[in-house]
């Protein structure tokens, strides 16, 4: 196989193992192919293999070439290391050389290692007295701060001891307690600081502190309570501008001398207590010279006004007596609520004269506003409001000394329940203030006003129902000075009952109007005439109704009650004023003009019906002329009076054409047509009577 042939078919291992010539000597017995192709497929990619392999030399003669070159490479090697010697004996000592200096400096290393564990050695020695040095720095500062917070705590300066003894009471001096303070609670703290001996150094002298402070502010705040008790003095300006600054001093005193607190507390309730009622003493006895007498024990409403005896006429000028049952502007008070207090001196001056109801209120009215000062006062100064009950125990007495006095006399029960209204009204500003402290005494003084208003209004009620019917019986029509009264007094009692709605009280109007409409009954039967007995009551409920009307939209169910007495008794009226001009009229419509065809009432004739006819047409005219002028003298009220004549009028047009329709239905009646007054006529007349309303 040429090498043209074999790079044309490319190297082909198998076929080249499969040409090999083995050498002769070679023994099939000792030679194993096994593994022959694998070595053969690794040694595939080896250039020199290949090469061999592509030549075709026998191996053994490229082994012996191979072992030549050997050779021959060795020879080559001798004689390069025969002409190298020289230097490879000069290498030799500088590696002896090196090796030497290398020793040298491994035995300075190692020194310098053995330097380096000495010092690393000592570095953690330092750190750990650093770390010892930096624990015992800080135990020391904390020792150090806590030390010096005692010896500022417990050390007593001289300039505390010069203001303590020498200094004045003022802003200073006060900041010097405080420090005086927060040094006693100090050395009391912790039983390790009374076991010091810097205490047993200290403590006598703060001991001494304590005493003389202590006594110093005593005087101090006698002195300031002693200015409360100069005449003029303004209490609150007082309060607040002055003793409110030493506030701090009552702190002081309650807790490092609570037997002088005492004392002050003491002698600040008994100043406030005197100069209080004093002042409210003498603010009774100026305004008990403003008081306007409004009602006596026998301003009652079933009472008659006509009095012989001197003492009665004395008696009359004094008194206010359009106020005895009528509200009036006395209902204003109620409107003035807030209104300051009323100044004595400046009410007498103009001469002025008041209800007792606005007297009340104005001493009220000082009293709450006084009692919240005080209360707010005693809150902020002394840290307790129980001071106040004590202190106002005095004017308390007072005030109630005052009311126990005048109540029993008081007959004036529309005051008394103006003065209940202001108290309710006085109770619902205290509570808007959130002040407490007037609540039980408001309430005290609510109990007393109810019942002597129920005792008051019980009189009226009985004077009604034990009145003596003859003696107030007067032979008058118009309405009656006793349903007067009681119309004014219900009217009154009703405005002042709108916004509170007591139910009782409603109870109460309601026995006083039977009352007095069993009064009424018992007068009107005191006129001979039916007639006049029923103008007395008709005038009577139209006077009351008009009452209850400006009392507002307030009268309400006993409004309608007396509107339908009133209807009732006009309805009777008009038929007695028709029945008066035109008996046989009525009669006739009545008996004999029955619209029931059916009826077995006797039919009337031409001759029944003449003489009623040509009667109405010969004095109707006069008739109503007369029915006015009865109407307008029998009634006070002008608008009420003409309603009823125009009722009566009406009526009189409803029994005529009732008259005109059964003559027309009588046999031969159409005789009678031209004596029979027309319709349009008397409507006519009416319009006229009309337009003079």
């Amino acid at each position: 196989m040429d090498d043209s042939n074999l790079k044309k078919q490319g190297f082909d291992l198998g076929m080249f193992v499969g040409g090999l010539a083995l050498d002769e000597d070679a023994s099939c017995d000792d030679m194993s192919l096994e593994g022959l192709q694998e070595e053969l497929e690794e040694c595939k990619n080896d250039d020199e293999v290949a090469n061999i392999l592509s030549n075709g030399t026998k191996l053994r003669e490229h082994t012996k070439g191979v072992e030549n070159n050997v050779r021959q490479v060795e020879l080559d090697s001798i004689q390069d290391y025969i002409k190298e010697s020289d230097n490879l004996v000069l290498l030799h000592d500088q590696i002896r050389e090196c090796d030497c200096i290398l020793s040298q400096m491994e035995t300075l290393l190692g020194g310098f290692q053995a330097e380096i564990s000495s010092i690393s050695s000592e570095i953690k020695t330092l750190q750990e007295k650093s770390m010892d040095m930096g624990l015992k720095l800080k135990n020391r500062k904390a020792a150090e701060s806590k030390l010096s917070k005692f010896v500022e705590d417990i050390i007593v300066p001289p300039r505390m001891v010069d203001i303590i003894f020498d200094g004045e009471v003022n802003e200073e001096y006060l900041r010097t307690l405080e420090i005086l303070s927060k040094k006693l609670k100090f050395v009391e703290a912790e039983p390790m600081i009374k076991a010091s001996k810097a205490l047993k150094d200290v403590q006598p002298e703060l001991e001494r502190l304590r005493q003389k402070a202590v006594a110093k502010v005593f005087d101090f705040m006698v002195q300031k309570l002693y200015a409360l008790r100069k005449p003029k003095t303004n209490i609150q300006i007082l309060q607040q501008n002055v003793l409110l600054k030493y506030k701090y001093v009552i702190i002081f005193l309650k807790e490092n001398g609570k037997e002088i607190y005492t004392e002050v507390r003491a002698a600040y309730i008994d100043t406030m207590n005197k100069v209080l009622s004093a002042h409210f003493r003498v603010y009774i006895q100026a305004m008990e010279k403003l008081q306007l007498d409004i009602a006596s024990s026998t301003d009652l409403l079933g009472v008659e006004t006509r009095s012989t005896g001197i003492f009665l006429r004395a008696r009359e000028p004094i008194k206010n007596r359009s106020s005895v049952f009528s509200l009036g502007d006395r209902i204003n008070i109620l409107k003035e609520i807030d209104q300051p207090a009323l100044i004595p001196h400046i009410a007498e001056a103009n001469s002025q004269k008041y209800p007792y109801e606005v007297l009340f209120r104005s001493l009220h009215k000082l009293l709450i506003d006084t009692a919240t000062s005080e209360y707010l006062f005693c809150d902020d100064f002394f840290g307790e409001d129980s001071i106040f009950y004590e202190i106002f125990a005095g004017p308390f007495a007072v005030i109630d000394e005052h009311f126990n006095a005048v109540l029993p006399n008081c007959y004036d029960a529309i005051g008394i329940m103006l003065m209940i209204r202001i108290v309710l009204q006085h109770q619902l500003i205290m509570f808007r203030r959130r002040i407490p402290c007037l609540d039980s005494y408001l309430d005290k003084v609510n109990i007393s006003l109810w019942p002597r208003f129920k005792m008051i209004f019980d009189m009226h009620l009985n004077s009604l129902r034990n009145a003596n019917v003859k003696t107030l019986w007067e032979d008058d029509v118009h309405p009656h000075y006793v349903m007067r009264r009681y119309a004014e007094f219900t009217a009154s009692l009703v405005h002042l009952n709108v916004e509170y709605g007591d139910g009782q009280l409603d109870l109460n109007l309601e026995r006083l109007r039977m009352a007095v409409e069993e009064l009424l009954a018992k007068l009107a039967k005191m006129f001979a005439k039916p007639k006049l007995q029923t103008v007395f009551l008709i005038n009577n409920y139209d006077m009351t109704i008009s009452i209850l009307k400006e009392a507002g939209a307030e009268g309400g169910k006993m409004q309608m009650h007396f509107e339908d007495l009133l209807k009732s008794n006009i309805a009777i009226y008009v038929e007695e004023l028709l029945f008066e001009h035109f008996s046989e009229l009525i009669k006739f419509v009545k008996t004999r003009a029955s619209e029931d065809s059916s009826s077995s009432v006797e039919k009337p004739s031409v001759s029944d019906a003449e003489s009623l006819v040509k009667d109405f047409a010969s004095r109707w005219k006069n008739a109503i002329e007369l029915m006015h002028k009865d109407v307008i003298t029998s009634f006070s009220n002008f608008l009420c009076g003409m309603e009823i004549l125009k009722a009566a009028l009406t009526q009189l047009l409803l029994y005529y054409t009732r008259l005109s329709d059964s003559v027309k239905k009588i046999a031969g009646g159409s005789a009678l047509n031209k004596d029979l007054v027309s319709i349009s006529s008397i409507l006519y007349e009416i319009k006229k009577y009309s337009r003079t309303f």
